[in-house]
């Protein structure tokens, strides 16, 4: 019964807690009544005067922008809270092998506020158009060259119209002689490429390396494994989200979204193709033997088709036990042509053929088992067989699956040290996309993870900040859930449903009174139901009435206490003792064989 209590207490607490944060959330400015009696202390006081004070939500604290400061040594570090494209080369090439209408990197770029943004001062840089090529680059403060220390590449990309196909991601240009910023294009060679992609449904997070085959000298890309975590959320909220890349000395790799690790791995182990080739590879001018034989199994030569097999038996016959149904219309039809349909007017004859009309269904037909010709059901033929084949057995020559010999891989070759990449000394975005005014910001390219952290704090943080002191409660949060995905509503109502459904099922619900069914079947007559009634009221009123009376002499003794105690005891003394002769009296009488009058005292 405690426990019966104890859950719909709680169970009514939280109730009331739901619908008061739901009330503050539609109201903020009602006021808070509380009775406060005479003997409450001081201190109580103030704790009531705090709560009138904090009865409506404070104001959203207000984020202040400040434009990141790099707090260690970095290779590149741009915010673009000047304004301007200072810096940053708008590329003039045009795309080979591309008609010449969409094969200049003509897209449109700017520097700008983001569009629904919440922190006043910040910019960045941002794609304008859609459907064209783009390309734009800078040069590092230095170039990066990979000995001992790790590579961190960090920026920010916000997809304000969602994406529909396009990518947002950066290349770190090599350094090489022939390198012309005022010419970056597809096919300019770049050391690595990291950052999201999308078309249709298919969300990329690129990491691609360029690795120089040490023996060939030629390159090739190494793709990270796609990482197990979901991505589509980063593309489709709308949200500022920040990309790290960390490649360290040791040739392990992690690849981060808002400081979360979503990818890592290995260079050597976890990219596609491998860094190092296999040792061997099967021998290309190594041919099957005509003699060898892949069959594990074969067909008994020495079985024989038994001479009941007959081949030739179809796998359905007629149903000879089939009766054709009463009213089956052999004379009717199951078609004919439609009576009110009528040639159109411009029907040429000589051009369009003699002209029918339409068939329909026999009306005739509807109210009959069938019409036309009546014909029996197929059924299973139970002597069907098929066309014999001999079982299969093992094949005693069998020599298993060919496969060429093993000979030295002639390009193999090990590099243990994938890391020390070709040198870097631009970054660069060269992009294609459907949709327009992605943003992007806050560049970094350090060897420090702190630096990183730190840049990120002061730039992502804020905005990270910002947005959540502009969004709305938790109320709020879950309608914009549910209209994302509308099968929270299930959710929501049967979160509310079940702690009512509870409360009046511990809390509400009267003692269940035994049905007419529930009482001993025996030969007693059973009690009326309105005589039941009855007779419970009537024993309710009585004892109301001794309740009154009981109360009535409770008064009249408490009064009269002091004065009646001892005389009450000595009445009861004497009742009990005329009592006891009495009783012993009857005794006598009871146990005489004849009927005595009792004897007087």
């Amino acid at each position: 019964m405690e426990l019966k209590w104890l859950l719909c207490v709680t169970l009514l607490a939280l109730g009331l807690l739901a619908v008061q944060a739901h009330d503050m959330d539609e109201d903020n400015d009602a006021d808070d009544v509380v009775d406060i009696e005479d003997d409450l202390d001081d201190g109580i006081e103030e704790v009531e005067e705090s709560k009138s004070e904090t009865s409506s939500p404070p104001p959203a604290p207000k984020v202040t922008y400040r434009p990141p400061v790099p707090t260690g040594e970095v290779y590149f570090a741009e915010s673009f809270d000047k304004g301007t494209l200072d810096g940053w080369i708008l590329s003039r090439a045009k795309k080979d092998d591309t008609d010449d209408e969409i094969a200049k990197y003509d897209g449109k770029w700017e520097v700008q506020d983001m569009k629904e943004t919440k922190l006043p001062g910040d910019k960045g840089l941002v794609m304008v158009t859609r459907a064209k090529h783009h390309a734009i680059s800078s040069k590092l403060s230095k170039p990066f060259v990979f000995d001992t220390k790790p590579l961190i590449i960090q920026y920010e990309v916000n997809f304000q119209n969602g994406i529909e196909c396009g990518g947002a991601y950066v290349k770190l240009l090599s350094k090489t002689p022939e390198l012309n910023l005022d010419q970056f294009h597809d096919k300019t060679p770049y050391t690595i490429m990291f950052g999201p992609d999308k078309c249709g449904e298919d969300y990329k997070l690129h990491f691609i390396f360029r690795h120089k085959n040490p023996k060939t000298g030629k390159y090739e890309e190494k793709h990270a494994k796609r990482p197990d975590a979901d991505l589509k959320t980063y593309f489709t909220d709308k949200k500022t989200h920040l990309y790290t890349l960390v490649l360290n000395p040791d040739n392990s790799f992690e690849i981060l979204v808002d400081q979360t690790v979503v990818n890592s791995g290995n260079l050597l182990n976890d990219m596609s193709p491998p860094v190092n080739p296999p040792r061997e590879i099967e021998d290309p001018n190594d041919q099957k033997p005509e003699d060898w034989d892949e069959r594990p199994k074969i067909p008994d030569p020495d079985a024989v088709k038994p001479d009941d097999w007959d081949e030739d038996a179809p796998a359905k016959i007629a149903d000879e036990n089939a009766v054709k149904p009463e009213g089956w219309l052999d004379d009717e039809p199951e078609y004919v042509a439609d009576p009110d349909a009528e040639k159109p007017e411009d029907w040429d004859e000589d051009m369009d053929g003699e002209w029918e009309a339409p068939q329909i269904a026999n009306p005739k037909c509807e109210t009959a088992p069938g019409c036309g010709t009546w014909q029996r059901p197929m059924i299973d033929n139970p002597n069907y067989k098929g066309k014999w084949k001999p079982p299969m057995i093992d094949n005693v020559n069998y020599q298993g699956i060919w496969k060429p010999r093993k000979i030295p891989n002639p390009d193999f070759f090990e590099d243990l040290e994938p890391f020390k990449m070709t040198p870097f000394s631009a970054v660069g975005l060269e992009l294609w996309s459907m949709t327009s005014d992605i943003f992007f910001d806050n560049f970094i390219i350090c060897t420090e993870r702190a630096v990183a952290d730190d840049w990120a704090s002061d730039g992502w943080g804020l905005k990270k900040a910002a947005d959540g002191a502009a969004e709305p409660g938790v109320v709020g949060q879950m309608m914009a859930a549910a209209e994302e995905r509308p099968w929270l509503w299930v959710v929501y109502i049967l979160t509310v449903a079940l702690p009512v459904f509870l409360v009046v099922l511990f809390c509400c619900s009267g003692k269940k009174q035994p049905s007419a069914a529930e009482y001993k079947k025996t030969d007693a007559p059973q009690p009326d139901v309105m005589d039941d009634e009855k007779e419970e009221e009537k024993d309710k009123g009585e004892k109301e009435e001794e309740e009154e009376e009981e109360d009535a002499n409770e008064e009249k003794l408490g009064s009269d206490a002091d004065l009646g105690s001892a005389s009450q005891e000595e009445e009861e003394e004497e009742e009990e003792e005329d009592r006891k002769p009495a009783s012993e009296e009857e005794e006598t009488v009871n146990r005489s064989p004849r009927n005595r009058k009792p004897r007087k005292d």
